[in-house]
């Protein structure tokens, strides 16, 4: 699934939102819809830069280790 939008720039349409901006009106300025504006906030609200990185990170990790117990438990 290809993503439009970065950790970075969702981080910032959050912000937008935090500063008095309708979510409506952040929606059509950036093109997406107020439901994506809505899982993105229950992901990432109240998050820094650096915490959607090292959750990014985090979540990478997890699915490589999940390949290796995978792989390991086939071997078995």
């Amino acid at each position: 699934m290809k993503k439009r939008f970065s950790e970075e720039q969702i981080i910032g349409f959050l912000r937008e939102a935090e500063t008095g901006m309708t979510v409506k009106d952040i929606c059509r300025r950036h093109g997406f819809s107020e439901a994506s504006y809505c899982l993105w906030r229950s992901k990432f609200g109240g998050m820094t830069l650096a915490e959607a990185k090292r959750l990014k990170e985090l979540e990478t990790e997890n699915a490589r280790l999940k390949e290796l117990l995978a792989e390991s438990l086939l071997e078995i």
